[in-house]
């Protein structure tokens, strides 16, 4: 082989490792307590193209409905248009949860920094919001995590995401 060809390969090889390396998956597991108190095993998984910060989460209940959408990390420079989508389906500010109202948005970001909030949706429209703590906050969802959901009907989920 010429030495241009060993380079571009070589190139096109490293170029390749970066784009794949990229996107971080991951998978969880929950348990879903409904309004009389029976507990069903949950599956949840990621899908992240930078480092865990934002992505796509999506969990599968034991009947088979799946909720899917996106979640976002928390940092000191969020900006709360940045987290819209959190808002659909929901009242403004997920009344309920602390922090989640029209008060300043500083009181929200200081709050949830190094937090992961999700707002999920069935294909019924059914809704999911999310709320974990991340083990080691710097990688992300990679570092690991638990938290709890609620589904629009007041169902309550426990979560954990080991590390990676």
């Amino acid at each position: 082989m010429k030495p241009v060809t060993v380079l571009f390969v070589a190139s096109s090889f490293l170029a390749t490792s970066l784009l794949i390396g990229c996107t971080t998956v991951g998978q969880g597991a929950g348990e879903l307590e409904d309004s009389a108190h029976h507990e069903e095993p949950v599956t949840l998984s990621w899908k992240s193209s930078n480092s865990g910060e934002s992505g796509i989460l999506s969990a599968t209940l034991l009947d088979g409905r799946v909720f899917s959408g996106p979640f976002y990390q928390i940092l000191s420079q969020t900006e709360l248009d940045q987290v819209g989508p959190l808002w659909t389906g929901w009242d403004y500010g997920w009344y309920g949860w602390d922090y989640w109202g029209t008060g300043p948005q500083v009181d929200f970001v200081t709050r949830y920094t190094g937090k992961v909030v999700a707002n999920l949706a069935s294909s019924s429209g059914e809704r999911m919001r999310c709320r974990f703590h991340l083990v080691q906050p710097y990688k992300g969802m990679e570092g690991g995590g638990n938290g709890e959901c609620e589904l629009s009907n007041h169902d309550k989920l426990s979560a954990y995401f080991p590390a990676q």
